[in-house]
């Protein structure tokens, strides 16, 4: 992946005031099943969010209702496409527990529950193209985990791609089968996304706190940056 870049398109910045996603990349991992002791702190997370004061009435939730309100703006129904972490906390608001899938992935659902941000992450051992967080044009291609059925976005869309074969669909909302993160997975890219009223200074905490349960659970060489309005681009290295 040398020379690769990550961009955010400055029609995002410009349309969603504030926004801006912080990305930890982390190198040389080993992706292991979760022991008992991150799935433990997992099941506290989830615990916690059941215990929160007014999370009942979540599609109000200061760190809901933006993502809600975002959705909106290009076109998507959030009662119908929810952000993964609106989807996440009514999960186990229903008591669901969630299913540990492997330490990589179950990071990224105990940082998001714990903070109430989208967290999710992109395996990059099998990139060959740019990546970008970008306004879709309807004419990129998507095939969603667990289909062969390719879909394209709507035009308009906020949509996470590799050159021209979408990752992401709707933001947060539906990952593809492409740069899943696997047991095989050795370099990942995790994202951390900010909508106001989140402060930035949370999300540079959050990017600490993702790095520290990497190196304590897989290992790997780390760093990360904050993708914003006045900083839109950095490499993959």
């Amino acid at each position: 992946m040398a020379g690769l870049t990550y961009t955010i398109s400055q029609e995002i910045f410009d349309k969603y005031q504030g926004y801006a996603r912080g990305v930890v990349l982390a190198f040389n991992v080993h992706n292991n099943p979760s022991p008992q002791s991150l799935i433990q702190r997992l099941r506290q997370a989830e615990a916690s969010v059941r215990d929160q004061t007014g999370i009942e009435n979540l599609a109000e939730h200061p760190r809901i209702k933006p993502w809600r309100e975002a959705y909106k703006a290009f076109g998507a129904k959030p009662s119908e496409f929810r952000s993964s972490v609106e989807a996440m906390t009514r999960r186990v608001l229903r008591n669901d527990q969630l299913p540990s899938i492997n330490a990589l992935v179950d990071i990224g659902n105990l940082v998001s529950l714990q903070h109430l941000v989208p967290v999710g992450g992109h395996s990059m051992d099998e990139l060959t193209q740019d990546i970008a967080l970008r306004l879709a044009t309807g004419d990129e291609d998507f095939m969603p985990f667990g289909s062969t059925e390719i879909e394209h976005p709507l035009p308009g869309e906020v949509i996470f791609v590799e050159g021209n074969t979408v990752l992401t669909r709707r933001w947060t909302w539906r990952q593809a089968n492409h740069t899943l993160t696997l047991p095989e997975t050795q370099s990942i890219e995790i994202n951390i996304d900010r909508l106001p009223p989140v402060e930035l200074e949370e999300i540079h905490a959050i990017a600490n706190q993702v790095m520290g349960l990497v190196e304590e659970f897989c290992g790997g060489i780390m760093r990360y940056e904050i993708l914003s309005a006045s900083h839109s681009q950095m490499k993959l290295e």
